[in-house]
């Protein structure tokens, strides 16, 4: 569709269909498309794909009228249904102000594409007046001028940082997503369930996946048939489409390009083999909708932060076979202070003040879903244990038969990077799994329906859910497959298949946490190769460490812009955050040069105390001791330094109060065995770091050993060193990578 500059409008226009929106007060009016004769110099500034909607970023600033710039294919779903993610949009402001270069591609049919408007030139004669002009005003008022000047800078800053966080969030997180013909809002199953009418598309959504409703409230309030061509119910969630072939004798080995590029002409290799099609479809709600320190557990309608329906399609011939599960927030009052690593959850409000909201919460679940089964996945250990203790207490004192709790402590079952262990979890549940069926329709209708769905959470809905809504999936599809012929009954899904199905998998759960966290899932690893590796665990230290850097200040923003998406008044004083921010930049700058001086002095100073003369020094560490038997009941972290020479390597215990290394081991490198690296050894809770255990003989004995963790470096230095997963105020500092120690060693 073309988009037109004119006067006092821009115009949308495809076919006969004509979309106007005013610049001075942003109200829309569908014409026909004869009236572009009666429009004041129109101009084509391009071609678009669709309208989003309207969106005010500030009370100082003009309306936007945002578009899809550009769209691309992620697939076809059964019945030929394209469905297209948004790739850029473009932003206009609604005033009389010229736009910016907008990059649209232009019109063949309007070639002339853009006209620049020509600069304006001055007398020297004009420039002097001017200039003797200004230096009089500036004279009189030249403090009025200065705030005013002041102001307006900041209203500009302002201004750039919430236009693009909104450009970020529609362009950098591959997340949001549209069909003309096909609803992303509704699953399969409910599809079915509705009457058959001739109603429009975005008539027949659901009301709480449809994301740009707020935004594009304005056209469907003009309740005229013509807005039907205008709008167009956008999801915001993670679709990918993937062929896949059966075939157990193609080689395991052989490499398929990745369902990350578009879809591509599928080469038929051999026609024998069955095919089937499989969908992953993730849905986000837009209540309560918002990033994870900003927004958690319920509110007083009953929605929980980071609820994400998924639905996972398997189509094979005339069949299209559903399955659902949700992931959401646990349902009570609580809450994360967001400007510390990893803080310590509190709850808002007591049991009996819960009460009516949670069951708010289940009376609405059950009303969609008849079913529900939760699976809980939080710590029953440690800092968890008293969110995962009032979820309990919530269900039963909700008491209803439709509910069933079922409670897995995913990092004490999985401890030690195991997490194929969940198996040990939908092998418990497959009864449940086999009760519950799933959606199954054909060209005649529907065979049979899902009889309730799986709710998974973990703290923030992301990693762990991820991994357990991935293995409960693989088992239902196994068995739908089999059920419809596709797989031999005694035998797996081929390795082939299964490896894309596990790429899925982990595009979701990394799509859908950036969406919340501003960062991938952090055991994506796991569910694309079903194996967790060093490299996988060294990726989750920069994600966590940059999940706690996004949240300082950018999510403030961010959460801003959603809450404008969705009509939400902002409760933040975006001003205030500008000096908060540069506050805190320049706090962070002097405490990180503090701490550099003071590790680089320790070092040195300890370099010389025990190292002989005859040693070589090869580099030093400041790090922590996680061996458990270490840590006191206060948790407090054990400070050491880790000093290496050409023959052997030092761990020294530092006493921070103290300012003083209070005991050391001198240990030779012949006597070292081996170095492992894994999660931190706890006897609480999950583990939350990456560690290095040095193996070493005391006297000819072995069975001794050093567990040892970095200490985070700034987040900006990604990729600049060694993973780390913490910050300390006297501690923030690595005088070398600690990955130099293992290549010196």
């Amino acid at each position: 569709m073309e988009l037109f500059q004119a006067k006092d409008h821009y115009i949308l226009q495809s076919g006969d269909n004509a979309l106007w929106c005013s610049r001075k007060d942003g109200s829309l009016s569908v014409r026909p498309a004869t009236d572009l004769l009666l429009a004041w110099n129109p101009i084509c500034l391009g071609l678009v794909e669709g309208v989003i909607g309207k969106i005010q970023l500030h009370a100082d600033f003009p309306l936007g009228l945002i578009l899809i710039r550009q769209k691309a294919l992620v697939g076809l779903l059964p019945g030929d249904h394209k469905v297209y993610k948004i790739t850029k949009i473009a932003v206009i402001p609604l005033s009389e102000e010229e736009p910016q270069d907008l990059e649209l591609e232009l019109c063949k049919k309007h070639h002339f594409g853009i006209n620049k408007p020509e600069k304006i030139t001055q007398s020297p004669d004009d420039s002097k007046f001017l200039l003797k002009t200004l230096s009089q005003i500036k004279s009189n008022v030249a403090v009025p001028i200065k705030k005013k000047v002041k102001e307006n800078k900041e209203k500009e800053r302002l201004e750039r940082r919430l236009l693009d966080e909104l450009y970020k969030i529609f362009m950098d997180s591959d997340s949001f997503y549209y069909s003309p013909t096909y609803d992303l809002t509704n699953s399969v199953q409910r599809q079915g369930a509705l009457e058959k009418t001739d109603l429009p598309l975005w008539r027949q959504v659901d009301d709480r996946f449809f994301w740009n409703k707020y935004m594009i409230q304005d056209l469907i309030d003009l309740q005229v048939p013509q807005v039907d061509f205008w709008v167009i119910p956008i999801i915001q969630g993670f679709v990918q489409v993937e062929e896949l072939v059966v075939n157990y004798n193609e080689n395991s080995d052989e490499e398929r390009s990745s369902p990350d590029t578009p879809p591509q002409e599928h080469t038929c290799v051999d026609d024998i083999h069955p095919r089937f099609t499989v969908a992953l479809i993730s849905r986000r709600s837009r209540h309560r909708a918002g990033m994870r320190y900003k927004r958690r557990g319920v509110d007083t309608e009953g929605h929980v932060a980071n609820y994400v329906e998924t639905e996972q399609l398997i189509h094979v011939h005339s069949h299209t076979l559903s399955f659902v599960q949700t992931r959401g927030s646990v349902p009570v009052f609580w809450s994360q202070a967001g400007y510390r690593y990893n803080p310590r959850p509190r709850l808002e409000k007591g049991e009996k003040e819960t009460i009516p909201y949670f069951a708010l919460h289940f009376d609405q679940q059950l009303k969609v879903y008849k079913k529900q089964v939760i699976i809980n996945l939080v710590d029953q250990n440690g800092r968890e244990k008293l969110i995962g203790d009032a979820y309990l207490k919530q269900v039963l004192l909700y008491n209803n038969p439709n509910l069933t709790y079922v409670s897995f402590d995913f990092h004490e079952h999985c401890r030690g990077m195991k997490f194929e262990n969940v198996q040990t979890l939908t092998d418990a549940i497959s009864d449940i799994i086999t009760d519950m069926r799933w959606g199954w329709v054909d060209q005649a209708g529907v065979i049979c329906t899902q009889d309730g769905i799986f709710r998974v959470n973990c703290m923030d809905c992301l990693d762990r859910t991820n991994v357990v809504q991935a293995a409960v999936a693989r088992v239902v599809m196994e068995k739908q497959l089999k059920k419809l012929g596709v797989m031999p009954p005694e035998q797996p899904l081929p390795l082939k298949c299964y490896r894309i199905y596990q790429v899925m998998w982990a595009n979701n759960g990394d799509t859908i946490s950036r969406q919340y966290a501003g960062t991938a899932a952090l055991k994506g690893d796991f569910t694309r190769t079903g194996e967790r590796k060093l490299a996988g665990v060294m990726k989750d230290g920069v994600n966590s460490a940059n999940r706690y850097y996004l949240n300082r200040f950018r999510d403030a923003y961010r959460q801003a812009v959603i809450d404008l998406m969705m009509g939400h008044p902002v409760t933040e004083d975006l001003y205030s955050i500008f000096s908060k921010e540069k506050e805190h930049e320049e706090k962070e700058k002097e405490s990180q040069r503090g701490a550099q001086e003071q590790v680089s002095f320790l070092l040195q100073t300890y370099m010389q105390l025990l190292l002989p003369d005859d040693e070589k020094f090869h580099g030093g560490w400041a790090l922590i001791d996680c061996d458990p038997s270490l840590i006191d009941a206060t948790h407090k972290d054990v400070d050491v330094l880790l000093l290496l020479s050409n023959c052997a390597y030092y761990v020294a215990y530092y006493d921070e109060e103290a300012d003083r290394v209070n005991q050391y081991q001198r240990l030779s490198l012949e006597g070292l065995e081996k170095i492992e690296i894994g999660p931190e050894p706890t006897l609480f809770g999950k583990p939350k770091y990456c560690c290095m255990r040095l193996h070493y003989k005391n006297e000819e004995t072995s069975g001794y050993f050093h567990t040892l963790r970095a200490v985070t470096r700034n987040p900006e230095d990604d990729g600049k060193g060694s993973t780390v997963n913490r910050t300390r105020t006297s501690w923030a500092y690595k005088e070398k990578p600690l990955s130099k120690f293992l290549a010196q060693v």
